[in-house]
């Protein structure tokens, strides 16, 4: 039996959204790159990018549980010599929730030029509304999102 190879015309991209409101950081982030790598379909290859668009919505109404939102730290560094920042998560989700949702996501991504192709399909927004009406994006199926509670 031959290894299977999807081709490019195979992979079918289809747009989710995920409403982030009162969902768990972690369990979020993990159906995102569930959803991202592709790994829902059966034409999965690891070495090829054959996942879905993702539009996370609410991003700012995500919750963390413990006290991760004053001991967990972002960083993030310039470039320069001692260059480096931090921030905690509780202060970075109230200036910058989209970035907190996309790092999560990124550290459970492949660390090589595939996870960064599909990090791009990846689209994050604080608030309720998305520029990505045109591509008529669908709720999340319930066999995906299960793991997605309430706290």
């Amino acid at each position: 039996m031959r290894t299977y190879s999807p081709r490019p015309s195979d992979i079918q991209r289809t747009w989710f959204v995920v409403d982030a409101q009162d969902v768990v950081l972690g369990r979020l982030a993990t159906q995102v790159a569930h959803v991202l790598r592709g790994k829902h379909k059966p034409t999965f290859a690891p070495h090829v990018d054959t996942g879905d668009f993702v539009i996370v919505v609410n991003a700012a109404g995500v919750k963390m549980t413990g006290s991760k939102d004053v001991q967990s730290l972002s960083y993030r560094h310039s470039g320069y010599p001692g260059g480096l920042k931090s921030i905690s998560f509780g202060r970075l989700l109230e200036e910058r929730p989209e970035r907190l949702v996309e790092q999560s996501v990124r550290g459970m991504l492949p660390k090589n030029t595939v996870g960064r192709q599909q990090l791009t399909k990846l689209k994050v927004y604080a608030g309720p509304d998305h520029p990505h009406a045109a591509q008529q994006p669908v709720p999340l199926p319930a066999h995906l999102s299960a793991a997605l509670k309430t706290v």
